[in-house]
């Protein structure tokens, strides 16, 4: 669990960690350089990951041997309403949900730590409008999480 004390906010106690993979965590279904290293420091801190994705790419197998994890596939309808779903399932609370596209909206709405990445694939307006942060890569997302105190900088009050 990595815990986060906000001034103004709170204290976040987070032990999941959902990212959506196409779009967040690999590019054109490819993982993007990097992200292996910080899940597995942030697998070190007792942060369970977890992997969404509907495998639109087809290379989903081929990432989950790469992070040495199983992603959970989503049905290819009402993918939004799905992730949701599987946030509310571990609590809400206690969860940091990383994704850019219109059908992640729903999962960081549900998750208490809201966080959307400006890739290159772009980002879906309904889900900027969902997060609590904005960051330019993945890399960026996690590293507000191992290094808590540029989360503090970013969303003290």
């Amino acid at each position: 669990m990595i815990e986060i004390e906000v001034p103004g906010c709170g204290t976040y106690r987070l032990r999941y960690l959902v990212l959506d993979v196409n779009g967040t965590i690999a590019v054109d279904g490819r993982l993007e350089e990097g992200v292996a290293r910080r899940l597995t420091e942030l697998r070190r801190h007792s942060v369970e990951v977890h992997m969404l994705t509907a495998d639109t790419r087809g290379r989903q197998q081929i990432i989950d041997a790469q992070l040495g994890m199983k992603a959970t596939r989503i049905m290819p309808e009402d993918e939004a309403a799905q992730k949701a779903s599987f946030v509310r399932e571990l609590g809400g609370e206690g969860v940091c949900a990383v994704g850019n596209g219109a059908n992640d909206a729903e999962m960081l709405g549900e998750a208490e730590l809201p966080i959307a990445v400006l890739g290159e694939e772009g980002l879906a307006v309904e889900t900027l409008n969902a997060a609590d942060v904005v960051v330019p890569h993945i890399n960026a997302a996690l590293d507000l999480l191992l290094n808590p105190l540029r989360l503090v900088a970013t969303l003290r009050r």
